[in-house]
Order: structure tokens, then C-alpha cells, then sequence
């Protein structure tokens, strides 16, 4: 595999995560970072030795060089991604962009218009698609070895911890700053669903509200931070008990670059992840249900929470013939072949698949290994599976989903795409 050349615009986390696979791979160059966090621009610019340059605090100034490398990691906040797309598809580079494609779903479809029209490769990272888990439950499905899909009935499991620090402290936490919680979180979900009911989505109805991250739940006596907090010992959300901890692990992590304990302290004293978690300026919900029905007639039940100790998907698949159980935590799948009668024994095979190591159950990795092939094969690569000619039909769902939360009414898919011109 030749040495390809890629160009990172976003250097917080995640865009960190594809770019350190590909470099310490050796199958990649990092040429240039955008950045605008001085902090981690500079500490990017070291971890890849690029040349000064190369550096960018904007992408305005990047894009004036023209087309340096062969593709583009965009992995900035959601609302810039559009900004960033488009003039890179103009200058003819191909792109990893990290979902959400964008928070608006008619600039989804303008990205991925434009991409078709210029024969440019644009590869959400819809990683679950890659898991080992995700790719052995599409396989049993697809043997048809229990008939067609009649329900489903599947959870993401924020985690309680999770939800505060992300998406109540976080930088997800605002729609207006961001995007609502079920397109940010889970468009994933709505993408696997799709893909694994291998259907279009035909309506789609939707609950949930802010219930509990909200002031009114504030403890008695409880103040703007936690780390001046009379209740604070009492609360499990206190920044000392969340993040002190683990420190050098996600999400310490993401507070600040000095794990130590005086670097987490000192950054809990006035950044964002030292605020209490009911008095945040948080809006997005902490559950929501989905209520789906494909245009196969396969429906489904999606049920988005915060209220659970758990970070991890769960899922019951029923069709014909059987059933298909799965927690992603625990790395298990169960199938069931229906039996004649309550008393007869039946068939039960429980499956482990393979264990990929990195994040995302090794979903990160393997979608990385998919772009890098897809760079050096070139237009005749087949089609990656979450190429964004597949991937948009997820962000219009979650949209769906929000408009009806906010509106109380059934949406109809196939007239929101009419709407966007999809």
C-alpha cells in the first residue's frame, strides 16, 4: 500500500483517533492541520512533524494553497463541516467526514450532490458499520437463514455519566451550538438500522423531552460549579468523583492536555466540564423514542437514554423463523430458531465475534483500513459502506425524527426528501 498524503481539519479527538491510525500505521503523511485551538494545532503539528507551513488556524487559508495532499480528515465541530466540504471538493480531494455530515439535512444533500457531480469519494464515519458485531449480525440476516425481518427493537445506552459530560457539559450539548442529540448521537443507529432492515425509511413518529438535566433537579444548596458546591459530596456528578479518577482515559482526556491532578483541577475551575450539570445551557433531550416503519414493512422501536449505567447498544431482531439478541458491550449475539410448541427444546447458537482492538469495538480502525485501500485503488474501488450515497438516508431519518418530537406529528419521509430535493 503506497504512502498516501492526507491533510487533518479538526484536531480534537476523534479527528486524532484516524489520523494516528493512519500515521502509526505508516500507510499515511500527515501534511497540514487545521486547527483552531492553538493548544492542539501546536501539539498536532509536533505528534505529525509538520512543517510550520502547514499549520492553520482556518480552513480559508488552507484551501487558498489548492489541492497538497490526496484527501482531507474533516473532523470539526458539526456545524463547520459544510463550510469545509464543499471547498474541498471543489479542489478535488477526496474526504473522510465524521458524522453528522451536517446538522442542516439540505446540506447533507448538497455534500453529497456535489460529490456525485464531481466523481469525488466522500466516507462518513459511520463506523459501526465496520464492527465485527454489526458485520456478523448483517451476515445471519442476509443468509436468510430466519426469514425476513418483521421488528426491532434496539437501545442506545448513553450512560449517565456519559450524557453529562458530553452532552450536558459538553460540546454537544446545545442544538442551536451543535445538533439535537438523536442526529449528533444517533445517526449511527438510524444508519445500522437502515442497513440492517435494507430498507428506506417510509414514516417515522417521535417522543422525548429534557426530563431530568435541567435546574429544577438541582440539589438544595448547590451552586454554578462544582468545585465550590456545599452539595457536591453527596452528588455523583461531582467533577472529582467524574473525571480525578481517570485521569490519562476518555473523557479526562478531553478537559484539558495536563492529566495531572493539579492540570484537572485547575482546568474544572473555569472551563466547561467544571459546570453543574443542572445548571448548564444544555437542551438536547436525555431520552427519546422512534418510533419507525420501513418501506418493507420491517418496523422498529429506537429508544435513546441517558438513564442507564451502561454505554453500549442492545438489540432484539425478530424474524419468520427466529430471533437474533446482541449486546455490543459484552461482544454477544444469540440466535434463536423458533421451536414447534412451549415444551419442545429449541435452538439456541450464542456467537462471539472476533475482537478488533482501537475504539468503537474496532469499528474505527477497519473504516480507516476502507479509506486508505479506497485512495490507492482509485475510481475503480467499490463503493465503501458508508459512502455518503448511503449515509445520508440516516441524517434524513434523524431529522424526521426531531421534526416530529418537536412537532407531535408523523413524518413522511419520502415528502421531507421532496422537500430537500433528495
Amino acid at each position: 500500500m503506497k504512502m498516501s498524503k492526507l491533510a487533518l481539519i479538526g484536531a480534537g479527538q476523534r479527528g486524532n483517533i484516524y489520523a494516528d491510525y493512519a500515521y502509526s500505521n505508516g500507510q499515511a503523511e500527515i501534511t497540514a492541520v487545521v486547527e483552531p485551538n492553538a493548544e492542539r494545532r501546536a501539539i498536532a503539528a509536533e505528534h505529525y512533524h509538520i512543517k510550520p507551513s502547514m499549520v492553520f488556524e482556518n480552513v480559508e487559508d488552507f484551501f487558498a494553497l489548492g489541492k497538497i495532499s490526496d484527501a482531507v480528515i474533516i473532523a470539526s465541530m458539526d456545524r463547520d463541516h459544510f463550510a469545509a466540504a464543499i471547498p474541498a471538493l471543489d479542489l478535488g480531494y477526496d474526504i473522510l467526514l465524521e458524522k453528522p455530515i451536517s446538522p442542516n439535512p439540505a446540506e447533507c444533500v448538497a455534500i453529497q450532490k456535489k460529490a456525485d457531480r464531481l466523481g469525488r469519494k466522500v466516507v462518513v464515519c459511520h463506523v459501526l458499520r465496520y464492527t465485527p458485531f454489526f458485520s456478523t449480525i448483517k451476515q445471519i440476516l442476509d443468509s436468510g437463514e430466519l426469514g425476513k425481518i418483521i421488528s426491532i427493537q434496539h437501545n442506545e445506552n448513553i450512560g449517565n455519566f456519559h450524557m453529562a459530560h458530553s452532552f450536558v457539559r459538553g460540546n454537544w450539548r446545545n442544538s442551536a451550538l451543535s445538533s439535537p442529540l438523536i442526529l449528533q448521537k444517533s445517526c449511527h443507529d438510524m444508519d445500522i438500522l437502515a442497513w440492517l432492515a435494507n430498507s428506506e425509511a417510509q414514516t417515522i413518529s417521535s417522543f422525548g423531552d429534557l426530563r431530568f438535566f435541567r435546574e429544577s433537579n438541582a440539589p438544595q444548596g448547590s451552586s454554578q460549579r462544582c468545585l465550590d458546591c456545599k452539595a457536591a459530596p453527596d452528588c455523583r456528578f461531582d467533577v472529582r468523583k467524574t473525571y480525578l479518577p481517570i485521569r490519562g482515559q476518555w473523557p479526562a482526556t478531553v478537559v484539558c492536555t495536563d492529566q495531572s491532578e493539579e492540570g484537572l483541577m485547575n482546568a474544572l475551575k473555569t472551563g466547561p466540564y467544571g459546570r453543574c450539570v443542572y445548571r448548564c445551557d444544555n437542551d438536547v433531550c436525555d431520552n427519546q423514542v422512534s418510533l419507525i416503519r420501513f418501506k418493507n414493512g420491517v418496523t422498529v422501536s429506537f429508544n435513546l437514554s441517558a438513564f442507564t449505567n451502561k454505554m453500549c447498544r442492545t438489540l432484539k431482531i425478530m424474524c419468520e423463523n427466529g430471533e437474533i439478541r446482541g449486546d455490543d458491550s459484552l461482544n454477544r449475539i444469540e440466535v434463536t430458531h423458533f421451536a414447534s410448541n412451549q415444551t419442545d427444546a429449541f435452538e439456541t447458537t450464542v456467537i462471539v465475534p472476533k475482537i478488533i482492538t482501537g475504539s468503537h469495538g474496532g469499528g474505527d480502525s477497519a473504516l480507516m483500513e476502507d479509506f486508505l485501500q479506497m485512495l490507492n485503488v482509485g475510481p475503480n474501488h467499490a463503493e465503501s459502506r458508508s459512502s455518503i450515497q448511503r449515509s445520508v438516508e440516516s441524517h434524513i431519518m434523524a431529522y424526521a425524527a426531531e421534526q416530529s418530537r418537536i412537532t407531535g406529528k408523523t413524518v413522511d419521509v419520502d415528502a421531507l426528501k421532496m422537500e430537500l430535493e433528495f
